[in-house]
């Protein structure tokens, strides 16, 4: 960042990326919009960011979705919070003057039955010239993302030594929040993982291969995207949609995961609240709060948190008679 600081508030922009970076912070994103910011404060040679300027630099991003650019003005006004702390004058954006948020998008919630037909679908996708692996690949993958919870980019980057076959176990390496984390897989995950790895060591399978490949460019490993794609082509091909009739998105399996567990909890009686720093755990959470956010009160997980408390409160709490 250093090396590209062209405006009069560069030297404070590297600051602060370097300092969101030593506490563990990618600030990939964050970083691309303070670039930005840095370049068009340069180019119209202003010495501080004033709410005309941020007015016009919003105006930049008037091509974006209002999400986005909430988004890109409050990284903006993070910037500027930092600032205020030496410069008391400092200005910092108002948010009630930015776009309203959407609603986020209400995560799809697989049944065991449709997972069970995305593994028979797989079973018989057809291999290719540029996925030889294809049926064994996808398969697998359905597997692991259900059974763990990984996120997207965690499983295209997993490499053949990251499974542990004597501890059947995964190293998932540093992720998100560039933390690591070794998850066990359940018995039957890892007789899935035995037999895709009899089909992966007839290709090449050096301990730094990738796990999962394709044969676009040579044996290479997937990219996420690209992954995302096929994902979704096969929860199509199995009939699998939304309410709204759309394919489920791939980051709906981490969420079935998640609630899957938690439904399992319910139903076998044991103490969910003492169970969730393990939930949070297995899916590479700093904090039980992050894993909060993937345990809504969806339908599933209300029918069996009642009939739960039914069950404990019934002596307890007397039924209301005479309509009272």
């Amino acid at each position: 960042m250093r090396s590209i600081v062209r405006s009069a508030l560069g030297p404070q922009i590297a600051d602060y990326l370097t300092l969101k970076k030593a506490l563990g912070r990618r600030y990939a994103n964050e970083s691309e919009v303070l670039k930005h910011l840095d370049r068009f404060l340069a180019d119209r040679r202003l010495s501080a960011l004033t709410p005309d300027a941020f007015t016009d630099w919003c105006l930049t991003y008037a091509h974006v979705t209002p999400t986005v650019r909430r988004t890109r003005m409050r990284i903006v006004r993070n910037f500027c919070c930092y600032l205020r702390r030496s410069d008391r004058d400092c200005f910092v954006p108002d948010p009630t003057g930015f776009p309203d948020p959407h609603a986020p998008r209400r995560p799809y919630i697989f049944s065991e039955e449709q997972i069970g037909r995305l593994l028979h679908v797989a079973t018989r996708l057809p291999a290719r010239s540029t996925s030889p692996l294809r049926a064994a690949v996808f398969r697998v993958a359905i597997v692991l993302l259900y059974t763990l919870g990984l996120r997207r980019g965690e499983l295209v980057r997993l490499k053949m030594s990251d499974y542990d076959a004597a501890e059947q176990t995964l190293l998932v390496r540093k992720s998100k929040f560039h933390k690591s984390r070794v998850v066990a897989l359940s018995k039957s995950a890892a007789q899935e993982m035995e037999r895709f790895l009899r089909q992966r060591r007839r290709l090449r399978h050096g301990p730094d291969n990738p796990l999962l490949v394709n044969n676009y460019h040579g044996l290479s490993a997937y990219s996420g995207g690209s992954f995302g794609l096929a994902l979704r082509t096969l929860f199509r091909m199995a009939g699998v949609r939304t309410p709204e009739g759309r394919a489920p998105r791939v980051h709906d399996l981490r969420h079935t995961f998640a609630v899957h567990a938690l439904l399992r909890w319910y139903r076998a009686g044991v103490d969910v609240q003492a169970k969730l720093p393990a939930l949070s755990n297995a899916m590479g959470h700093v904090s039980v709060t992050s894993t909060a956010y993937y345990l809504s009160l969806l339908a599933p997980v209300m029918e069996v948190a009642s009939a739960r408390f039914d069950r404990h409160c019934r002596q307890i709490v007397p039924s209301l008679r005479g309509g009272r």
